[in-house]
C-alpha cells in the first residue's frame, strides 16, 4: 500500500475508532497513527485467521480491519493505563 493511501485510510480508521469508543477523537495526528497501527495489527490478525492480506489498498475491507484493529489497541490500551 502506498504511503498516500496508508495515511489516508489510517484517517479514516482512526477517526471512525474515535467515534466507536468513548472518550472522542485523538486529533489529525493521533488518528493517523491510531490508523495506522490499527491497520497493521488488525492486517496481522485477519492474515493468522484467512490466511490472505486483507489490508491492501483504498477499500471497505481495509478501513473496516484498520478500525477492528485500532480498536483492539485502544481497548488493551485502556486496560493498561487502569493497572
Amino acid at each position: 500500500m502506498g504511503l498516500i493511501v496508508t495515511l489516508i485510510v489510517g484517517g479514516i480508521a482512526g477517526w471512525l475508532t474515535g467515534l466507536l469508543m468513548k472518550g472522542g477523537g485523538y486529533g489529525l495526528i493521533g488518528n493517523i497513527i491510531l490508523g495506522v497501527i490499527g491497520g497493521i495489527v488488525g492486517g496481522w490478525i485477519g492474515s493468522l485467521i484467512t490466511g490472505a492480506d486483507l489490508v491492501n489498498g483504498f477499500n471497505l475491507t481495509s478501513i473496516l480491519v484498520s478500525v477492528l484493529g485500532a480498536a483492539l489497541v485502544v481497548f488493551i490500551a485502556r486496560l493498561i493505563r487502569r493497572a
